[in-house]
This record gives structure tokens, sequence and C-alpha cells, in this order.
């Protein structure tokens, strides 16, 4: 399998939004309408190139935002920013607004409508309950990888990150009216689709090209972009995908997680350029960390290393953005990295919406108003 050359560190951010009725604030199912009127007032927003564009999803309430490639993490900002900008002209000629967070609060699944396109209603039509349960939203990071032979080793390592990525992230603690107990309740959801969740680890990439030969050969998926895993590389692109994020409500949030990510990465590539392993985590600790990130979130403890030593995940986040300062100077995005300490300092997505459903005795209305005015802020 071939993999594209990509100049190291580069990324590539994609962000998915609701869209919502401003007045009742349910999901609103006019992604097709969205992306029609901006055909007609402004077709090059639909095509990729250096720029952002905009594209929809799986379900029709849904639209995502997806940069070019981007050297920094302030450059991906100002191409969502701008993308945006011109999402919301459209959305307010159409009456709609629209967020991001890992779920709606209480919209209900099985109203939603599913893209009439043959890849979707093949996930639609294997994965039955679970598929029309999807109301899900999310930020998908690409960094990437100058060869190959790093792009295993980049995923091993941030998939032992993987927790901190995710509770930093969530957002998704109601589901259909009801608070889970969860700080993520989308990671859950997910999960269930096959070739979701957590990646397996291979020792070679020939290990893992017989892995996607087996579930090509198999049925499992037609396609090897159809392995979803929560972390992946993507050959196509010369890319190691971050995919743990539940939908950020604010570019500003977006821009600190990518430089976390950008920055891991980078670390990874010049420990694999200095001949060291980067041991991934038991199995077992994988999956373990994934279910108290998703359980407690930024007040998880986790497992990080083979010798079950533990750490509480704020702690660990604080002290690896130490060890990341010389990266991120080297990769210009040392404001963007710092500003994780604002996530740990006044909580994440998850606890902001809880905050702001008791200041308003439980009016989940008010948490859509509220991501609503974040993902709006500056435009």
């Amino acid at each position: 399998m071939q993999f594209a050359s990509s100049a190291q560190s580069t990324l590539g951010v994609e962000w998915e939004l609701a869209l919502v009725d401003p007045v009742s604030r349910e999901l609103a199912g006019r992604a097709d309408e969205v992306l029609a009127l901006i055909q007609e007032q402004n077709p090059d927003l639909l095509v990729p190139g250096p720029g952002a564009h905009i594209t929809g999803e799986f379900l029709n309430n849904t639209v995502e935002v997806v940069t070019g490639i981007c050297r920094t993490p302030a450059e991906a900002a100002d191409q969502l920013a701008q993308a945006t900008a011109k999402l919301k002209e459209i959305t307010d000629r159409l009456g709609l607004a629209f967020f991001s967070a890992g779920t709606h609060p209480f919209s209900q699944a099985l109203e939603q409508v599913v893209v009439g396109k043959e890849r979707y209603l093949r996930v639609l039509d294997r994965s039955q309950y679970w598929g029309r349960r999807q109301i899900i939203y999310g930020v998908h990071v690409h960094t990437g990888v100058d060869s190959r032979a790093k792009a295993l080793p980049v995923l091993n390592g941030l998939t032992n990150f993987y927790p901190h990525l995710l509770a930093l992230s969530a957002s998704s603690p109601f589901w259909e009216g009801e608070d889970t107990g969860f700080a993520s309740q989308r990671s859950q959801i997910f999960q269930q689709l096959p070739t979701s969740g957590l990646p397996f680890t291979f020792e070679s990439w020939e290990n893992y090209e017989d892995y996607l030969e087996d579930l090509v050969a198999t049925g499992v998926i037609d396609d090897p972009s159809e392995n979803r895993w929560d972390v992946r590389p993507v050959p196509k692109y010369g890319t190691v995908e971050m995919r743990a994020y539940d939908g950020l409500a604010s570019i500003a949030d977006i821009t600190a997680l990518t430089a976390f990510t950008q920055c891991l990465v980078e670390w990874f590539s010049r420990q694999i350029e200095a001949g060291r392993r980067i041991e991934p985590l038991k199995p077992w600790h994988h999956q373990e960390n994934k279910w108290r990130a998703a359980r407690y979130g930024t007040d998880a403890v986790v497992i990080v290393d083979n010798a079950n030593a533990e750490r509480p995940i704020t702690e660990d986040v604080l002290g690896l953005l130490n060890k990341l300062e010389g990266i991120a100077a080297d990769l210009g995005c040392q404001a963007e990295l710092v500003d994780i300490e604002r996530i740990c300092r006044e909580g994440a997505g998850y606890q902001r919406q809880r905050r702001v459903a008791h200041e308003n005795r439980g009016d989940l209305r008010a948490v859509v108003d509220d991501l609503v005015a974040q993902a709006t802020e500056g435009l």
C-alpha cells in the first residue's frame, strides 16, 4: 500500500457541526439545503483546496468544515474561522444555527435522517440499532509523518495519550435529554460500529496491510478507509489521524488540542529518528484508560506505564506540556499549546454543559444556546 509523501507535522483539521433550529433548539435535518445554497452563493467553498471547504456528513443535520494543509494550529484556526463565517451567512439566511459538541443534549436519535449515499446506507444496514443512534459529532486532526516507517510507532504513541485527548475534549454528558453520568457519551456510542474503537498494535506495516486485507476478504469492510479506529494511519494523505475528540465547541479549544496533538506527533517523530522505541501500553490498559476518560473526563486517574503506575490525568497533561515546550517553540505553536492549561483550569466542555444546565434549572435548551454562542463567537 502506497503511503503518500507528507511534510512532517503538517496539519489538517475536520470540524463536524450540528445544524439546529434556533427556536426549538432541536436538530435540523437541512444540510442538503445548506449545501445547495452554498453551491449557489459560494461554490468554491465546497471544493477542497488550500483553504477550508465545507462538506456533508452521515446525517442530514450535519456539515463538516475541513481545512487545507496547514503548518500551524493558528493557520488552521484562521481557515476554520473564515469558513464558518461564510457558513453562518448561509445558515442565517435559512433560519438555522449550528454548534459542535459530542452529542446534541436532547434530540432523539430515531428522528434523524441519514444522507442517502451508498456508503452511509451500507453502514446503517449493517449496524442497525447502533447505526441509527450515531447522532454524534467530533473533531479529527491529521498530522503529517514524513515516512511510512513512522506511521505505526506514532499511532502507538498517540494511543498511549488517547485518554488525555479524550478527557480534554469530552463534551457529551447528555443523551436524549438525560445526564448519562459520562463525560463522553459519544465515545461509547461510536465504538459500537464495526472496526471503530481503539487500534490494534502491529510490529510492521506489512502486518497492518495483512489485517486490512483480511477485513476486505471477509466482508467486514469494502475499502481500507472504512477502518474507523479512534487513531489510524491514512496512507492517502500520509498522515496519522487522531479521532479521539468529542465535538469541540469553539475554535479556541480546537486550536489548543490541535497544538497538543501536533507537538505529540513531532515528539514521537524525533524519538523514532533517534532510534528509540515507543512502547505501547498493554491493550487492557488502553481499554481501561479510554473508559476512565469517557466516564470521568479530566477527573480521571489513568494508567501511565506498563508497570501499572497511575496518575491524575490533568497532572499528567501539565507535566507533558513542560516536556513539549521546546517542540512547541520549534513548531510555532507555543501560545496555542499553553492554552491547554485554560481547559485544565476552567474545565472541559462536559463540565461547562452541566454548569449551564444547572444554572438554568435543567433546561437543556440553554445548553444548546451556549454551544451556538461558542461556535460563532467572533464571527
